[in-house]
C-alpha cells in the first residue's frame, strides 16, 4: 500500500520572533486565527504516512508562496512569502532585505529542503510518490483572495497539469460524490505543492491538494459536533487515493 507525503503548511499559530511587526498584537492574533487552517494537523494525521508540518504561522512565513515575489501573485497585495499587510490591506510588518534573507534561509528553505528530502526518499523505494497538500478554507471569501467566486463547496481539490494525474482527479471526484459532498476542482482554490527541484521536471512526483470548508468542522476557533465525521471523510479520501 502506498505511503503518502502529507504537507501541512498552515496549521500553526506560532510566530517565532516579532522582528519587523508593527501592528497591534491583538489585531495580529485575530488575523492569525482568521488565516490559520486550524486542526488540519489532526484532520489529516495518519500513523503510516510521512508528515511535514510547518511549525510557524503563515503570517510569519508562508511556505506555500514562491520565494521570488516576481513569481508570486499574492505579493502585489503585500501577502507574498513574507506577509507585510493584513487581509484588509493595512500594514502588518516591515520586511527589510536583511530580515527577508534571515527568515527565508532559516525557515522557508529549511522547510522546502525537508520536503525535497522526503520526496527523494520515497523515490528511492518506489517508482513514484504522492504529495497531499493539506488545507482548509473559510466559507466566506477573504478580501485578498484571487478568486472571489461565491461558490464555496464542501471540499476543493487543487491540481497541477504536470503533477496531478487525470486518474487521481477522477477518483477524488467519485469519492466525494459518493460521500454526499460538493466538490470544487481548482475552485475556489487551485494548484498543489511540488518541491522546486522536481517541479515540471519529474513526472514520478505526483501531487494533489485537498481543502476542507471550515464550516464542516469549525465554529470560530472551536471544533463542532461534526468534527469527527469530517475527519473520517478526510481519512477516507487519503485511504482511497493511497490505493491508486
Amino acid at each position: 500500500m502506498r505511503k503518502l507525503i502529507l504537507h501541512i503548511p498552515h496549521s500553526s499559530t506560532t510566530i517565532p520572533f516579532i522582528d519587523g511587526f508593527i501592528a497591534d498584537s491583538d489585531k495580529i492574533t485575530a488575523e492569525i486565527f482568521k488565516l490559520t487552517d486550524l486542526y488540519t494537523d489532526d484532520l489529516f494525521s495518519t500513523k503510516d504516512d510521512d508528515k511535514l508540518i510547518a511549525p510557524f504561522t503563515r503570517l510569519f512565513c508562508d511556505v506555500e508562496r514562491f520565494a521570488d515575489d516576481d513569481l508570486e501573485a499574492m505579493s502585489k497585495f503585500g501577502m507574498g512569502v513574507l506577509y507585510e499587510k493584513f487581509d484588509d490591506g493595512s500594514m502588518l510588518r516591515v520586511v527589510t532585505p536583511e530580515l527577508r534573507k534571515r527568515i527565508l534561509e532559516a525557515f522557508y528553505w529549511k522547510h522546502h529542503n525537508k520536503l525535497s528530502e522526503l520526496v527523494k526518499t520515497h523515490l528511492m523505494t518506489s517508482s513514484n510518490c504522492l504529495i497531499v497538500d493539506c488545507h482548509s478554507f473559510p466559507e466566506k471569501t477573504l478580501n485578498r483572495a484571487l478568486n472571489k467566486t461565491a461558490f464555496r463547496p464542501d471540499f476543493n481539490i487543487g491540481t497541477d497539469a504536470f503533477h496531478t494525474p487525470k486518474k487521481l482527479v477522477e477518483v477524488a471526484t467519485k469519492y466525494f460524490e459518493n460521500s454526499g459532498y460538493s466538490l470544487g476542482i481548482d475552485e475556489p482554490y487551485s494548484g498543489t505543492i511540488v518541491p522546486i527541484d522536481y517541479y515540471k521536471k519529474d513526472v514520478r512526483v505526483k501531487s494533489i491538494m485537498l481543502e476542507v470548508n471550515r464550516k464542516l468542522y469549525l465554529s470560530g476557533k472551536e471544533k463542532t459536533a461534526d468534527y469527527n465525521k469530517t475527519k473520517q471523510v478526510v481519512q477516507g479520501f487519503l485511504t482511497t487515493i493511497r490505493e491508486i
